[in-house]
């Protein structure tokens, strides 16, 4: 139980974690600052009017310094994978932020960092290469620091999920790139919210960079294999041999209704093996074991409540497959994704 007196910064608390990370910083006593980059709008929030809102741009100095002020810790959780040139932007707001938390003397700071492969620098992709950027400017505050770093985030509403979901949703027959063998060790959002909250508890041993990953490790065709399965749903993959990265990931941006850019970024990471380092990986302090990729698979599907991987109404409207009328008439699943892709073009087209 953490001290009532203690106050959290969540930077990006408006977010998929985020916005599962604060009721339970709530639940625990804590008293959390909760920073989004646009107005804040406390209504969509079950818990918005038990938090002090702050308006932060993260890149902006004078932002950043309102929003630590009285402030104990902090969590990291901005990215700005969704607009063309994120990591300058990323990087800038990490220099900001870190140096911030520095004449302010916050005590903690937690990032929420992704997975890095064990290869040349230089062979990562942007995507990871910003990640890592990030997580060494604020490893290098003068606060107790540490990047937690996760790979695939296993439920609704995720991204890395609802690509796998809309992707799995819409295609029975799935090609799959022949050099698309990479192993993955995902995480259920339950646990990468645990982590997230040890982290932050007074006297957290967690410092450095540390890998958290759930208990599975597959390759993606298997991931995609464990969707379908926990859908109940026939799906075929077909192996293909010539289909290019760059092409991969403009195909895939195509037939979901996550951003672009975000897509792109995503699809360029699946060269190499995302999985935890032996000797750097997080053990639950609390004994408790791990999720794996079953249950966080079928908790997600189901929606089941009470529980992180379930979906909640401030995710993003791209999240939610929009086909009311197909889902009354029971049509297959196939055509209810194929519907709200469609749905969702036309209204893109219409803005």
């Amino acid at each position: 139980m953490a001290d009532s007196a203690r106050r959290v910064l969540v930077l990006g608390a408006t977010g998929y974690i985020g916005s599962r990370l604060v009721p339970e910083l709530l639940d625990r006593g804590y008293v959390v600052t909760a920073a989004s980059s646009r107005q804040p709008t406390p209504e969509r929030f079950s818990w918005g009017h038990q938090v002090d809102w702050v308006r932060c741009d993260v890149t902006d100095e004078s932002d950043v310094e309102v929003a630590l002020e009285g402030v104990d810790a902090v969590c990291y959780l901005v990215h700005s994978l969704s607009s063309r040139g994120f990591s300058e932007t990323d990087r800038l707001g990490a220099e900001t932020v870190r140096r911030g938390v520095d004449a302010a003397g916050v005590s903690r700071l937690v990032y929420l960092s992704g997975l890095v492969p064990q290869v040349p620098r230089d062979q990562l992709s942007e995507h990871i290469t910003s990640r890592l950027e990030v997580e060494e400017e604020l490893l290098a505050s003068t606060a107790s620091s540490v990047a937690l770093r996760a790979g695939v985030v296993i439920g609704a509403g995720s991204t890395s999920f609802e690509v796998i979901r809309q992707l799995g949703s819409l295609l029975v027959f799935q090609p799959i790139p022949l050099w698309l063998r990479s192993r993955v060790q995902p995480i259920s959002a339950t646990d990468a919210v645990r982590a997230l909250v040890e982290a932050l508890e007074p006297g957290s041993t967690l410092t450095g960079a540390v890998d958290i990953g759930g208990p599975d490790v597959l390759r993606y065709p298997r991931l995609l294999a464990a969707y379908a399965r926990a859908a109940r749903l026939l799906r075929i993959r077909i192996p293909v041999a010539m289909i290019p990265t760059p092409v991969a990931a403009v195909g895939t941006a195509g037939l979901v209704q996550a951003p672009f850019w975000t897509v792109n970024a995503l699809v360029e990471s699946l060269r190499h093996d995302m999985v935890c380092r032996p000797g750097a990986t997080w053990v639950p302090a609390d004994g408790v074991a791990l999720i794996d990729v079953r249950e966080a698979m079928r908790r997600a599907v189901k929606g089941e409540v009470g529980t992180a991987e379930a979906p909640l109404p401030s995710d993003p409207d791209w999240t939610r497959q929009r086909a009311p009328v197909l889902d009354a008439l029971h049509a297959p699943r196939t055509v209810r994704a194929g519907a709200s892709l469609a749905w969702h073009r036309l209204r893109q087209l219409s803005d």
